[in-house]
């Protein structure tokens, strides 16, 4: 490298490169490098150009972070994929456990514990055998699931307590009314049973909590509408344990049992006597109306249960 001397300086005080074979590599390197960045400005400047009509969220979704999944979580999604396009219905068997291996690409643990995952949501059941009911079945049970999402969610205090009766006075509204226009004999039955195994002024509390809800989820199955009767069903059992914890702190228990048995057979007469819009004003005002007036008065309205 030259010394020092090979140094001088240039008019306006800026410095000439030395003349040392090194240096001049170094400037023509610096020339190439001068005309890349010129071209990529050139480039940048067209990329914008032609971006100008994009808005703010089209450039924000080119961006979005890489979805990152645990080796069952894409065996979860292969096996949702097939029931949501129809491959995979109700009393379907999976295929066996080392099939699903080998046609997924994945180990058995990753299988297994996607099958866990799903048998705990009630989509699937196991059955040990080698029968045609044995095996891995797709099940009907997603009122047993959304029950137990919900009753965790609530205890979490993930749902507001107001949000849960509102969502319960509407489902239970619309199940009713539904129960009054639809209801069968045999459905007349399964609303008659509770009702009348509560009339007994002895039942302990707990009992009475039982058949309450056995009163509740028999109307919104008398209306035949599986997807909202699954619905009323699930948030009406995730409330089952609040319910009997506000009933365990009354101090007026009789008076409010009383109470409770005169609206339930308020709201079976309706429903017997086909009047729809008897029967949904009865349970609305029957769920807002215990929530309002007894359960706030006995939590001092911090994440009530519902009636």
């Amino acid at each position: 490298m030259g010394s020092w001397s090979d140094h001088y300086l240039v008019p306006h005080g800026r410095q000439r490169a030395p003349s040392c074979p090194e240096f001049r590599t170094a400037e023509l390197q610096l020339g190439r490098t001068k005309g890349r960045v010129t071209q990529a400005m050139i480039n940048t400047q067209g990329v914008t150009q032609r971006e100008k009509g994009l808005s703010m969220a089209d450039m924000t979704a080119a961006w979005e972070p890489v979805p990152r999944s645990r080796t069952f979580e894409l065996v979860l999604a292969r096996i949702e994929e097939q029931i949501i396009a129809g491959r995979l219905r109700v009393g379907d068997r999976l295929p066996p456990e080392r099939e699903l291996v080998d046609m997924l690409g994945v180990s058995r643990a990753a299988v297994r514990e996607a099958l866990r995952v799903l048998e705990a949501q009630g989509v699937l059941r196991s059955r040990v055998g080698t029968g045609p009911s044995s095996g891995t079945v797709i099940a009907a049970m997603p009122d047993a699931g959304l029950t137990q999402l919900l009753r965790l969610h609530i205890a979490l205090a993930n749902f507001p307590m107001d949000d849960v009766v509102e969502a319960r006075a509407t489902l239970e509204r619309a199940s009713a009314r539904l129960a009054a226009e639809l209801v069968t004999e045999d459905g007349l039955e399964r609303i008659r049973d509770p009702l009348l195994r509560m009339d007994d002024a002895s039942l302990p509390r707990e009992q009475f909590n039982d058949c309450d809800t056995d009163f509740h989820v028999a109307i919104a199955e008398a209306g035949r509408n599986r997807l909202m009767a699954d619905m009323t069903i699930a948030v009406r059992n995730a409330v089952r344990h609040t319910l009997l914890t506000a009933f365990n702190k009354l101090d007026d228990w009789e008076k409010v049992a009383s109470r409770l048995r005169a609206e339930h057979h308020a709201i079976y007469e309706a429903i017997a006597a086909g009047d729809t819009q008897a029967a949904g004003d009865l349970v609305e005002a029957h769920v807002r109306g215990f929530h309002q007036d007894i359960v706030k008065k006995i939590t001092d309205g911090t994440n009530p249960p519902a009636p």
